[in-house]
């Protein structure tokens, strides 16, 4: 529950609202309290004595009164749900700007679909139990409390009898939350699997109708529906188990409370007034008990998704700035990496082991090597992706971690393997890191990218809508706009990877003659990680990388003479061309 008191905590920043909810509450509470003792008097002092005046005057006051209950019921609700929509907008902000800040290594361990659950459902949650669930526990715990002491003055005896049945249905309550939580909890992470399911499917649509798997995803989304339904049904279970017994004691209450307060109205101890009044509060303390009885599962449940919110918003930041980082602004292009180790989080082997060189100011440096072989690793490690576990690396003498990740990143220029677009016009995703650069700023960049005869091409041009993820470009062209959008930044250094392998051989030649004169002119040092030779030939020096370490570097002459491994790299790929 500690969870739960960090979300009745953030009510402080809705301080008067909170305020103006609790206090329609405690005039709800009065009106309804009142009501009864308008019966009492109208019964006792205006029908047994029949005096109309009395009637009609006590008819008036709970016209007043219900007209009263009215306003403010509506008061506490209104005030209540804004609160809850206040903190749920605050935990929402809260939780995506935490999700911005957590580093790589976060996101390569946790499922997006989680995180989408965490950000909508759970939230959600938390929202309901705030707007609702909360005010109406509030509400029955001040009305019990002022219904009891009335009860008590009214006759110690039926009130005791009446009373009996609070202690009961609190203990049997808290059970229930206690004992249920995990099951509530559960139901959250089953659909967190479900969403996981549904986004893969979507993400993978193209792929499942070409290998004709739509039976078996069907299958699959079922069977994990079929789970969720099994949770739920277990909650339905656990509230059959505890509520009904609360039921049978309200009802054996009301019986109790009637036979025994009948024999005092007959022995002349009691009014007939004071019965009709007192069976009235009866239902203002059972309707409180079955209130908090309803809350009881959404309480539960909302505990269960504050607990996973915080997770997320609690979690560690792993890369972050050193107290007395500076700022980056100039780079002289001498990036050094010292006897460098990587291990990724969780990872067994190290994707890196001891890779060390020093770069030479406008360098065009080319990084060689198979799959997996560390390639990406190194580029990552330069903007502070991941942190050295071992090892230094420094631009000009100082390392990488005296400075402001914010002012790092923003000189670093990075087209990364795999292409992101983002739903927009194709404008929009070439100046996404300047959104307000001038029309011909983007166009020179896409000429360099050699994109801008095809977007020149389109109907709307650069006002072209770009469907979800890239939806309707090829991935050369998606790589292209990459391209584009990396060079309109401000960067010192610049870090190309594999960002060609989607184009042809001949439009990368293109690219790459393009991008020469600019990298030497803007960069004070440039990495191109390629897959094929032919692109990297130009490069000052090329490292080939494998296994995680640096085995060779040199110009692509030198290494023809001296690596093995790079001409049998070579050799593969001049057969794959004469085979094509």
């Amino acid at each position: 529950m500690r969870a739960i008191q960090r979300v009745l905590g953030s009510l402080s920043n809705y301080q008067w609202i909170s305020l103006g909810a609790l206090f329609s509450l405690l005039l709800l509470t009065v009106a309804n309290a009142a009501t009864p003792q308008l019966f009492r008097w109208g019964i006792d002092q205006g029908i047994a004595q029949k005096n109309l005046q009395i009637v009609l005057y006590s008819a008036a006051w709970m016209v007043v009164a219900a007209i009263a209950r009215g306003l403010f019921n509506f008061g506490q609700s209104y005030l209540a749900e804004a609160a809850s929509q206040g903190v749920a907008y605050d935990l929402r902000n809260k939780i995506f700007s935490k999700i911005q800040n957590l580093s790589f290594s976060y996101h390569d361990k946790a499922q997006t679909s989680q995180l989408l659950t965490r950000v909508t459902s759970d939230i959600e949650q938390i929202r309901t139990f705030i707007g609702t669930s909360l005010i109406q526990v509030i509400g029955a715990v001040v009305t019990l409390v002022s219904v009891a002491v009335i009860l008590l003055v009214m006759n110690w005896q039926l009130a005791l009898i009446t009373l009996t049945v609070v202690p009961i249905s609190g203990w049997l309550m808290a059970r229930f939350v206690t004992r249920n939580e995990r099951i509530f909890r559960q139901v959250q992470e089953q659909l967190s699997d479900l969403n996981a399911v549904l986004q893969e499917n979507l993400l993978g649509i193209r792929v499942v109708k070409a290998f004709v798997r739509e039976s078996t995803e069907r299958s699959r989304y079922t069977t994990l529906n079929d789970a969720l339904v099994t949770a739920n049904m277990k909650t339905i279970s656990a509230i059959r188990n505890t509520f009904p017994f609360i039921f049978l004691m309200s009802n054996l209450v009301t019986v109790a409370v009637f036979g025994y307060g009948g024999g005092q109205v007959i022995g002349g101890k009691f009014s007939v007034g004071e019965l009709v009044a007192f069976n009235s509060y009866l239902v203002l303390v059972l309707q409180p008990i079955l209130l908090i009885g309803f809350a009881a599962p959404a309480i539960a449940q909302a505990a269960a998704s504050a607990e996973r919110v915080y997770e997320v918003v609690d979690a560690e930041v792993e890369i972050s700035d050193r107290p007395d980082a500076v700022e980056f602004n100039t780079c002289g292009g001498r990036i050094t990496f010292e006897n460098v180790s990587f291990r990724y989080p969780g990872a067994r082997t190290e994707a890196l082991k001891n890779v060390s060189f020093e770069t030479k100011p406008n360098e065009l440096i080319a990084i060689l090597g198979m799959t997996g072989s560390g390639k990406s690793t190194i580029m990552n490690l330069i903007p502070r992706f991941y942190d050295v576990t071992r090892g230094a690396i420094r631009i000009d003498g100082r390392d990488v971690r005296d400075f402001t990740l914010k002012s790092l990143r923003a000189h670093i220029g990075i087209v990364f393997q795999e292409t992101t677009l983002f739903s927009g016009t194709i404008r929009e995703n070439i100046a996404y890191a300047k959104p307000n650069a001038a029309l011909e700023q983007v166009l020179e960049v896409a000429k360099t990218a050699q994109i801008h005869e095809f977007i020149a091409s389109l109907p709307d041009s650069y006002e072209t809508m770009v469907g979800e993820r890239g939806i309707g470009l090829s991935g050369g062209q998606k790589q292209r706009i990459a391209i584009a959008r990396t060079l309109l930044t401000d960067y010192s250094i610049l870090i190309l990877d594999d960002s060609t392998s989607a184009v042809d051989a001949k439009t990368a030649a293109q690219i790459q003659a393009e991008l020469d004169n600019l990298m030497r002119q803007k960069a004070c040092v440039t990495f191109v990680v390629a897959q094929r030779i032919s692109t990297i030939k130009n490069a000052d020096r090329i490292f080939l990388v494998d296994k995680g370490q640096l085995v060779a570097q040199g110009t692509h002459e030198e290494l023809m003479q001296t690596s093995p491994l790079y001409g049998a790299i070579l050799e593969s790929q001049v057969k794959q061309k004469e085979n094509k």
